[in-house]
């Protein structure tokens, strides 16, 4: 009796997993999810861990862990080695290396190898790479779209009544028709470092040019041969999305060029953390103190940062562009919780902006200033 008893309650279990097999995928018990960021210390990636925490506590069905890279690409490629090693369902990655398909084609192998889905975010990898691998997809942002919206922030800035009588601009301090900027640049190889610096310019002047105003390059911008003979593309100062290397490369500029004859009328920075840089640097000169006898010079970054957002409301920066890091890390927990219902990792996307022929999400962006 007993012995029939246990074959019919081994016949039933059997027949449960029968059925569950039977009538759809069956649902995971929710999902281990490894993030890695390509460093903690960016401003706006800050913003991004920083609301994806807190939305992670509305979904006990994800169990997040956040990885580190400290900016190195081999540490990262190591994290998610062992990560894979030590057992995750996601592999979500914020990755060091852009501009070259090597590195981000060495971590789909890896999650192919592993069959596990892999989500890049935030920093472009290529359309190839993300095609080589039916598990593997992107949120991100339209590389284009912010220096487009920086240029419009710009001119919008500049042509307001208060700014601009019909005749001349109270920014085009040497009354020469031109607005001299200094651009500070993001990494090189970086799609939104690329198009932040090319497409502000060209926007603003598309929108300057019936004023008779026209952006043009700072005498204290480096000039390359890197880019393309545009006269933008290959003038810029370096800062490499850092606050420091920009008061640093202010600091130097300032020591060769005045805020008051003209040589530095503007500063467009690919990023807020850039932008600061620059204004801590102009404070040693009185300027852009936020007090009102201060001289100014006009500043925009991209990221709409709660820093950045606190110095336009003190007076010390013009305007941003808001990257939305909580529409970021919710689209990212979105692709995570299909993961953790047993979902194909780009399953029920069809509300969101997405790159027609690939696995790309966009996130907008918006002006603040």
């Amino acid at each position: 009796m007993r012995k029939i008893i246990v074959f019919v309650l081994l016949s039933a279990l059997l027949c449960a997993a029968v059925f569950t097999g039977c009538t759809g995928k069956e649902k995971a018990d929710g999902a281990k999810v490894d993030v890695f960021w390509y460093t903690f210390a960016d401003t706006y990636l800050a913003s991004v861990r920083n609301a994806m925490e807190e939305q992670i506590k509305e979904t006990p069905n994800l169990r997040v862990t956040m990885h580190d890279c400290e900016g190195n690409q081999m540490v990262q490629t190591q994290k998610i080695q062992t990560a894979i090693t030590q057992g995750t369902n996601l592999l979500v990655v914020n990755i060091v290396t852009t501009g070259s398909e090597d590195a981000s084609m060495t971590l789909v192998n890896m999650a192919r190898d592993a069959e596990l889905p892999i989500v890049f975010f935030n920093r472009e990898v290529s359309n190839s790479v993300i095609n080589s691998y039916e598990q593997a997809c992107f949120v991100g942002t339209d590389a284009d779209e912010a220096g487009y919206m920086q240029g419009e922030a710009i001119a919008q800035f500049l042509l307001a009544p208060e700014n601009w009588d019909g005749d001349k601009s109270n920014y085009d301090l040497n009354d020469d028709g031109l607005i001299n900027y200094v651009m500070f640049r993001g990494e090189h190889g970086n799609a939104e470092a690329f198009g932040r610096t090319k497409f502000s310019v060209m926007k603003a002047n598309e929108l300057l040019a019936e004023a008779g105003l026209k952006l043009a390059p700072s005498p204290a911008n480096q000039t390359s041969t890197q880019y393309e003979n545009d006269g933008i593309s290959n003038f810029f100062l370096y800062g490499n999305w850092s606050s420091a290397e920009a008061t640093n490369l202010m600091g130097t500029a300032l020591a060769a060029h005045s805020l008051t004859n003209g040589a530095i009328e503007l500063i467009i920075a690919n990023n807020d953390d850039q932008a600061l840089g620059a204004i801590e640097a102009m404070n040693e000169k009185g300027f852009n103190t936020g007090r009102e006898d201060a001289g100014y010079i006009p500043v925009f970054g991209v990221d709409a940062t709660i820093v950045a957002v606190e110095a336009i409301r003190a007076g010390k920066m013009t305007g941003t562009v808001l990257q939305d890091a909580e529409g970021m890390a919710k689209t990212i927990l979105a692709l995570a919780g299909n993961v953790a219902d047993g979902e194909e990792v780009f399953s029920n996307t069809e509300n969101y902006n997405i790159d027609v022929g690939t696995k790309k999400i966009r996130v907008p962006y918006a002006i603040v200033n």
